[in-house]
């Protein structure tokens, strides 16, 4: 008798998925079996107690799709009748647990601008090595060298152009070393004084494709908070690394497929991502805090409504695109997060992230080309 299976697949953006050609790259797939023995007349009950497929992405890029298998054809169940949306009750992954709830600090924004400035003094290094090379001809063909003299410092002689390109590429290095140490000193003064987690109450289930109505209370508002606003988003987390290389049929201990890095000790946990980030994701950290007080930008991830707090209902209208609801499975986690961001005159912004357990519409999603970003802390656009 025939099966009805539950098939997932997945083409996630590593990290600085700009610099990938998303069809050059692998695509993991992994199905079980819902129910066996399932005749045609059965099917349809079954799947409406199922939550509808879903796609985003397209073929040849970026995607994360799941869909129902039967008799080894795809099955279409945009015509299964759903009476209401259904929320998936599965175990939150720890990614969400130690990374994307509680209290946030925001980075310096100096990492951002060396981050620019850098990629600036390496194009300056290499157009200066490119004229050394050529300079000898020009020099044969009466053109006046610039730059390929020396200048005395002390007892010694120093390439002239030596003077201009070591400390365009020693700069962006200290800058980094003084925004790293302003934030760990911000993480140590949060630390010592922690506000009080804001009250955050909702009527009813939050749903894929619906507006979020939600109150906000705070038991305690510290001078120098500002403006307050709250939003929400969607987005896909990376999918634990251990499910992508079983899912592709490759041992841990093999060559990782394209658009992974072999193991980063001490910067990814099993089960919790990809690994592909390592030490790039956000600045230096205070070890006191799992997970961190920067954070993380999904990698995939849209925006819905936004408003400045008040006590108040809120009512925040839902991304530009219809996304599904919550999934926690190891290799598709499409997470809806709230958040309160809070203005402050020292130390950038201070956010709250309340992780939303969404329920899935009635109908399947469709989705033709994922939002992608770099995924580091400090390329996070939340103003």
């Amino acid at each position: 008798m025939p099966v009805i299976k539950l098939e997932q697949r997945v083409r996630y953006p590593p990290f600085e998925p700009g610099r990938f050609d998303a069809n050059e790259l692998p695509l993991a797939t992994h199905s079980w079996t819902i129910e066996n023995d399932v005749t045609a007349e059965e099917l349809p009950a079954i799947l409406s107690q199922q939550t509808p497929s879903f796609r985003l992405g397209s073929e040849k890029g970026w995607l994360i799709e799941q869909r129902y298998v039967y008799q080894d054809e795809v099955f279409d169940d945009s015509n299964i009748p759903r009476k209401s949306s259904i929320l998936e009750t599965g175990k939150i992954p720890r990614i969400v647990k130690l990374h994307r709830q509680g209290w946030y600090l925001t980075p310096n924004p100096v990492h951002r601008a060396v981050r620019k400035f850098m990629s600036f003094s390496v194009m300056v290094l290499l157009l200066s090595l490119g004229y050394l090379f050529i300079e000898p001809i020009l020099s044969s063909m009466g053109f006046i060298g610039i730059g390929t003299g020396t200048v005395r410092i002390g007892l010694l002689d120093y390439p002239a152009l030596g003077i201009i390109v070591v400390p365009l590429l020693l700069a962006p290095l200290l800058l980094r070393v003084g925004a790293n140490f302003s934030d760990m000193i911000s993480q140590r003064r949060f630390l010592q004084s922690s506000p009080m987690d804001p009250v955050i109450t909702w009527d009813e289930t939050p749903t894929a494709g619906q507006p979020l109505v939600v109150t906000v209370e705070f038991p305690e508002q510290r001078e120098g908070w500002k403006n307050i606003e709250v939003m929400w988003r969607v987005g896909v987390l990376p999918p634990a690394r251990e499910e992508v290389f079983e899912a592709l049929g490759r041992s841990m201990d093999a060559q990782p497929p394209p658009g992974l890095t072999t193991v980063l000790p001490h910067h990814w946990e099993v089960g919790q991502d990809d690994g592909t980030g390592g030490g790039e994701e956000a600045p230096m950290e205070h070890r006191e805090v799992r997970g961190g007080l920067f954070l993380r930008p999904m990698r995939v991830m849209e925006f819905g409504g936004r408003m400045a707090w008040k006590s108040e209902p809120l009512r925040l209208e839902t991304p530009p695109n219809t996304w599904p609801g919550t999934v926690s499975t190891p290799l598709i986690r499409v997470h809806w997060e709230l958040i309160i961001r809070i203005e402050r005159p020292r130390g950038g912004s201070l956010m709250f992230v309340q992780p939303l357990a969404v329920a899935h519409s009635i109908q399947p999603v469709r989705i033709e080309a994922l939002p992608t970003n770099d995924g580091r802390s400090e390329s996070d656009q939340l103003s």
